[in-house]
């Protein structure tokens, strides 16, 4: 009965919605045709009365026009005709009108004044009137005005009648297609589908046929269904043998990892143990709107769509800056929401900073300190002892919060994530021996002569020697981490198996290349445009004309080559003019880190170059080089990439730089070339890519020509390969990678500390 109600409920209301609707309408309608009936009667009685007046005007006197307005005066619905001298005072005036039009009315007057036929709408004495009002004349003279009065009660009866009308069809209709409709969903689609569901219960029970097993209705509609679910019983028969057997071979198994073999894979190693991960940016922002109400926003990031399927399949919590403007809104009193807003199957973990805090820990030490010294890319960090004090704090913090939420977790396993949190894992592990701790440095590591310039080198390698685990993009950074570690500190290093014996811990440390999700698994996955009709659509919206497109998506800092970028771009044109006018090159540079002061100022340098070249080579309708000062979507940027010749990623020095793999990605045409700085740790895996030294000007520009000149099919062998290998190597097998190699360590906390005190 309920769900023949919800079937017919909507159907009743949407009758009765669309029953007012037109209702409404044929009032207006009625009203309306009435009052331009009485609009053309009293024009007509009005006209026709002008016209009898002013034949007669010779002989006319008060007697004869007072016996004119009581012959007219007795029409249907008309209340009077008064006839009024220029003065306005009534010369004659039908017997039932009142003595307030012994005067004349307004119509009246403006009749007289503009020498033309007027009419008004009034109430007097509560009783609605209209009023018609035409100039008489004399010998072409104006000698007075007429004006025939209707009484309009009845317009409001004749549109009531109708309202009535309209309402009784309205509630017969109703009643008529709702009965109807409850009689044919009861007999004809709610009890058979109940007849199915229970016939389903059975099946899903797996409970063998019997007298009470529910017969399954026949007739087409239902006999499709049958023959669907039965379908559905093998596959799902099938998926479950495939899905065991997936997990006994997820260890050997060559196929490409996708999020749900991550979870699957992890679930068993990670032995119902949750995972706790801890990063600077979370994983989920609430943000405040305009309006007051809070908006959800999910920051771009591989890292989130990595590590949230594992998150998902063990219950586990992320520990990270509540940052977002109603953050504090949206958490419990424990600091803690489960998400995903829309499926909550893992816990995320606040940790407030005050600005100051970000000023220290986050602008200052991190970013003017630690970013620009393992980034090789000629600007001199800043140290300053009040941010390294800061720095201490947060991360002491965090440890707080992760040691708290891990209280009655035996053996639990850290992700801790870049180089915001360098002391971490040395905090937690010093509280709890018993945990597996990994931390992952985004970021290059640089040469021990490097590092060594960092006042506080020794303590950030201790903090980073807590963790059972190191992971780094590419195999160099492992080799000058360790290398650092032998300058900095007394260890038994061991550069065959990559690890360091400090104290009786032994921490590992392991290249991990970070990779970006393949969804389409090298399948068109949506109907795209191609690249010419995005290249033109874009190139409409950008309001340039060319028909050959570059790319680079940057953040707008000085690590990414962007000047260099610009001055390659520069000496290609100068080399090769016949591109002028041809190829535009499309900057999308997402400001960062604005109230870094050296950021400031690089965004500037960034405008002010882009500002010179295009000055030197444009024209009215192209330029070379567009500029996007602002951050865009995902899906903004993967326009650009599906719409480029080309896609240059000069980083001077990048750990990975992820916006080759997504470029590449993005390429489900197979059409397209990159061109890739030698400093990248992409450019270890990208072979395919035209490898350029970012500070060489001429190889850049040579890189950007030849890239143009490709034929489609060397285009294609370069793409196809290197999309291969981004296909193979997804995020996805990152993470697997990863936590796989943390679940295997060996934690004996006895054997460590015998050997800790030997030493």
């Amino acid at each position: 009965m309920r769900t023949t109600l919800k079937l017919v409920l909507p159907l009743a209301i949407s009758v009765v919605c669309i029953s007012a609707l037109y209702a409404t309408y044929q009032v207006r309608k009625e009203r309306r045709n009435s009052l331009s009936d009485l609009a053309r009667n009293s024009t007509v009685l009005a006209e026709n009365l002008q016209e009898s007046i002013e034949a007669s005007s010779a002989r006319a006197n008060s007697k004869n026009l007072q016996h004119v307005v009581e012959r007219f005066g007795q029409r249907e619905h008309l209340l009077g005709v008064a006839i009024y001298d220029l003065n306005g005072k009534a010369v004659a005036l039908t017997p039932g009108l009142d003595q307030s039009f012994a005067s004349r009315p307004d119509a009246a007057a403006r009749a007289e004044k503009q020498n033309a036929a007027a009419h008004d709408s009034f109430v007097t004495n509560d009783v609605p009137l209209y009023v018609n009002a035409v100039p008489l004349h004399t010998n072409n003279q104006i000698t007075g005005t007429l004006a025939v009065i209707y009484d309009t009660n009845y317009v409001d009866r004749r549109v009531l009648l109708a309202l009535r009308d309209a309402m009784v069809s309205a509630l017969i209709e109703t009643i008529l297609i709702t009965g109807l409709a409850f009689i044919l969903v009861k007999w004809n689609f709610t009890a058979p589908l109940a007849n199915t569901a229970n016939w389903l219960r059975s099946m899903r029970a797996g409970a063998p046929p019997s007298a009470t097993t529910p017969v399954l209705p026949q007739g087409e509609f239902f006999d499709q269904i049958h023959h669907e679910v039965k379908h559905l019983t093998d596959a799902l028969h099938t998926a479950r043998a495939a899905a065991q057997e997936e997990a006994q071979l997820r260890d050997t198994q060559s196929s490409v990892w996708t999020a749900e073999r991550l979870g699957v894979s992890l679930r068993s190693k990670l032995a119902d143990k949750p995972l706790f991960v801890v990063s600077n940016r979370e994983p989920y922002m609430h943000v405040l709107q305009e309006n007051k109400s809070v908006q959800v926003i999910v920051p771009a990031s591989g890292l989130v769509t990595a590590l949230e399927p594992v998150l998902q399949a063990c219950h586990g919590t992320w520990i990270a800056n509540g940052s977002g403007s109603a953050d504090r809104q949206s958490v419990d009193s424990n600091d803690r929401l489960e998400v995903p807003p829309d499926h909550p199957s893992y816990t995320l973990r606040r940790v407030w900073l005050t600005r100051e805090d970000e000023r220290g820990y986050y602008e200052g030490f991190s970013n003017e300190g630690m970013w620009p010294l393992c980034h090789i890319a000629h600007t001199r960090p800043t140290f300053r002892p009040e941010d390294w004090l800061t720095y201490q704090q947060i991360n002491r913090r965090f440890a707080d919060a992760v040691l708290k939420e891990m209280e009655s977790v035996q053996t639990p396993l850290v992700f801790v994530q870049d180089y915001h949190f360098a002391l971490l894992p040395r905090m937690i592990k010093e509280a709890r021996p018993d945990a597996r701790v990994a931390i992952f440095w985004h970021i290059p590591w640089p040469n021990p002569e490097v590092f060594g310039i960092c006042p506080w080198q020794r303590e950030l390698v201790e903090g980073l020697l807590g963790a059972d685990l190191v992971g780094f993009h590419i195999q160099t950074h492992c080799n000058n981490f360790i290398g650092t570690v032998d300058h900095a500190l007394e260890a038994l290093t061991d550069w065959d198996r990559f690890e360091v014996n400090r104290q009786g811990h032994v921490t590992r440390v392991r290249p991990y290349p970070i990779s970006v999700a393949f969804s389409s698994n090298g399948q068109e996955s949506h109907p795209y445009r191609s690249a010419g009709e995005e290249r033109a659509a874009l190139c409409n919206e950008l309001n340039v004309e060319c028909s050959l497109m570059g790319v680079g998506v940057d953040r707008v800092d000085y690590t990414k080559g962007i000047l260099e970028r610009f001055r390659g771009i520069e000496r290609f044109l100068e080399l090769h003019p016949a591109y002028h006018r041809r190829f535009t090159f499309v900057e999308i540079a997402a400001p960062s880190r604005t109230d870094v002061p050296r950021y400031q100022q690089f965004l500037e340098e960034v405008v002010v170059e882009a500002e010179r070249v295009n000055a030197r080579f444009q024209t009215d309708r192209w330029k070379p080089i567009v500029l996007l000062k602002k951050h865009h979507s995902h899906k903004e940027i993967e326009r650009y990439y599906r719409a480029a010749n080309v896609c240059l990623v000069t980083s001077l020095h990048d750990g990975m730089n992820l916006v080759a793999k997504e470029f590449i990605a993005a390429r489900e045409d197979e059409r397209g070339s990159l061109i890739l700085s030698t400093f990248t740790g992409a450019a270890q895996e990208l072979s395919d890519a035209l490898l350029v030294n970012p500070y060489d000007v001429d190889q850049v520009a040579q890189a950007i020509y030849q890239s143009l000149e490709f034929d489609e099919e060397e285009q294609a062998r370069r793409m196809v390969h290197m999309r291969k290998i981004v296909l193979e190597h997804n995020v996805y097998r990152w993470a697997a990678n990863v936590l796989s190699d943390l679940t295997e360590i060996r934690i004996d906390t006895q054997e460590r500390t015998e050997v800790a005190h030997a030493q």
